[in-house]
């Protein structure tokens, strides 16, 4: 049976488009190792535990970056640069979206929210650290400054973001607005 030629075309171009599409999403693989996918899933309705293993795993990128960065013998420096931003960038996002699902159900996360913001500290200063050094070699930093960038902006907003629902947090406690899910091994009632 002899197609015509448009559907020939158009099969062609859907193999091309799953292919680029595969090998997109093999790029952009996910941020954590199934070790870390583990202690999350078991740390679900925990979030003193789930939100202190995101600010973990952001702080242990970040620290993967500054050896790879003061390694001499590394190789393609800014690539990895970039790599471990983009990764420390993504797993700092699973931790506002937790921030925010756990608000969204009114728990008591005063407690590591107080771990975030303390984070969050050290986080905005080895990015600005990194940022310095940026402007000290640009060749280098031209790969890697948009997600350096987006980075700063994201720890600084939420930085504050963090600050604000502390004390609306403190607040809500007073009124005894606050489920005590947090309270009871982050069970619900």
């Amino acid at each position: 049976m002899i197609r015509p030629l448009w559907l020939r075309s158009l099969a062609a171009a859907g193999l091309l488009l799953l292919a680029t599409s595969v090998g997109s999403a093999q790029r952009r693989r996910d941020p954590l190792t199934q070790s870390e996918i583990d202690q999350v899933r078991d740390a679900s309705w925990e979030p003193q535990k789930r939100l202190a293993l995101y600010v973990s795993f952001a702080r242990d990128r970040l620290t993967k970056l500054e050896t790879v960065r003061s390694d001499p013998k590394t190789k393609d420096r800014p690539q990895q640069t970039h790599d471990f931003l983009d990764a420390f960038l993504r797993i700092y996002d699973e931790l506002n979206d937790n921030i925010d699902t756990y608000i969204g159900r009114k728990d008591d996360i005063r407690k590591p929210l107080k771990a975030v913001i303390e984070a969050d500290t050290e986080f905005q200063a080895k990015l600005r650290a990194l940022k310095d050094s940026a402007d000290v070699k640009p060749e280098e930093a031209g790969q890697y400054e948009f997600v350096l960038s987006n980075a700063l902006d994201t720890v600084d907003t939420s930085a504050e973001d963090h600050r604000k629902l502390q004390i609306d947090l403190e607040d809500a406690a007073k009124h005894k607005k606050l489920n005590a899910a947090a309270k009871n091994g982050g069970k619900p009632e």
